[in-house]
């Protein structure tokens, strides 16, 4: 990509890489307003949002935000003052994952999974997170005891059949760790895969070096779940990060999507986002119902546009293409499908449904 003119003069090669991307990452108003040109409100929000919740966001990222009020880059990136408007329903932990930890940085919910915390740092703070409770608190980032107590819970609970790596964003871990981690997991004989969830495809795609793909080589079969919310996110340099993992990894790549208003809650936003993954090599594999945390009520798309919306794109789009519409529950109970009622009524002759026409077939009994 063309490095824009406000971060010249720089080397092409510092520009590409992740680590000097971090380092450079943009925190606060001041040094924004020199590379993105701000409405008011967006002045006015970023003061009353940043109290809430920092900002963070890497030269790339930034460097994909129009200036369109409605660019889907600044709704994710950019704080509001609406982040200060608390519903009832919404908590500091929503899905209750501090609840479930048998030990520290360990959540274990489902018998057969547990998601381990291993970094507390991520390139972008994504304003809808649901861990911004402790996102940017690096303390909160594992110590070498509280991993050994991991592996240790690992190894002891057999019916834990995968693990997934998470946080933060996993990939913050340098590859000698992410290696020493994934070589102890797989050691571990009732371990049948492992995830890592990552948002750095999207936000840091220079982040996928060779050296990283060949560390993660090693491990396959590894699966890899990345986040894209939109199809301007997929970037040249998103696809060659992408590219990578599939081909030099050889990693399984799958997306989940958080359905986010005014971002990509439209059938022809949606469908680009669906066909741009599948045409880069990745299934999109969850669209998630945004989650009920602190700040984020202007993001919430209702879970009833949410089935139309979801309704519209089956049929009209491939089954490759389709993934599964979930909410994750208030409280800790759990991922659960939202159900899109093709079924409508029992008969004597059978089971009528309809199609996405909107058509009535029956099958039977």
């Amino acid at each position: 990509m063309k490095i824009p003119n406000t971060w010249q003069p720089i080397e092409q090669e510092d520009w590409t890489n992740w680590k000097w991307q971090m380092q450079h990452r943009i925190t606060d108003l001041t040094k924004l307003q020199k590379h993105v040109s701000l409405f008011p409100q967006e002045e006015e929000g970023f003061a009353a949002g940043n109290e809430f919740f920092s900002f963070a966001a890497t030269p790339y990222y930034l460097s994909l935000v129009s200036e369109d009020i409605s660019c889907p880059i600044r709704k994710q990136l950019l704080p509001v003052s609406a982040e200060l408007e608390h519903s009832s329903q919404e908590r500091e932990d929503p899905l209750a994952e501090e609840r479930d930890m048998p030990i520290k940085g360990v959540t274990h919910r489902y018998p057969d999974r547990a998601i381990w915390y291993l970094s507390h740092t991520c390139a972008v703070f994504c304003r809808f997170c649901t861990r911004k409770r402790k996102v940017g608190q690096f303390q909160e980032t594992p110590r070498k005891e509280e991993i050994d107590a991991a592996l240790t819970y690992f190894r002891q609970n057999r019916e834990i059949r995968e693990v997934i790596l998470s946080g933060g964003d996993p990939l913050t871990l340098s590859d000698q760790k992410l290696a020493f981690l994934l070589r102890e997991l797989k050691a571990v004989p009732h371990i049948n895969q492992i995830r890592i969830h990552t948002r750095y495809p999207v936000t840091l795609p220079f982040r996928i070096t060779e050296s990283l793909c060949e560390t993660l080589k090693e491990f396959f079969p590894l699966y890899i779940v990345t986040h894209f919310n939109h199809a301007k996110e997929c970037t040249t340099e998103a696809k060659s990060a992408i590219k990578a993992l599939i081909t030099q990894a050889n990693c399984i790549v799958l997306n989940q999507s958080v359905l986010l208003s005014g971002v990509n809650d439209s059938v022809t936003e949606m469908q680009d986002l669906l066909y741009t993954l599948t045409g880069m090599g990745v299934k999109p594999y969850y669209i998630h119902q945004c989650d009920e945390v602190f700040g984020s009520s202007h993001f919430r798309v209702p879970i009833a546009k949410g089935i139309r919306l979801m309704k519209s794109l089956r049929g009209q789009i491939s089954g490759l293409c389709n993934p599964l519409y979930v909410v994750d529950l208030t409280g800790g109970g759990g991922k659960v499908p939202v159900p899109l009622d093709y079924l409508e009524s029992i008969t004597e002759a059978g089971y009528q449904f309809h199609n996405f026409r909107q058509e009535t077939y029956v099958v039977g009994h």
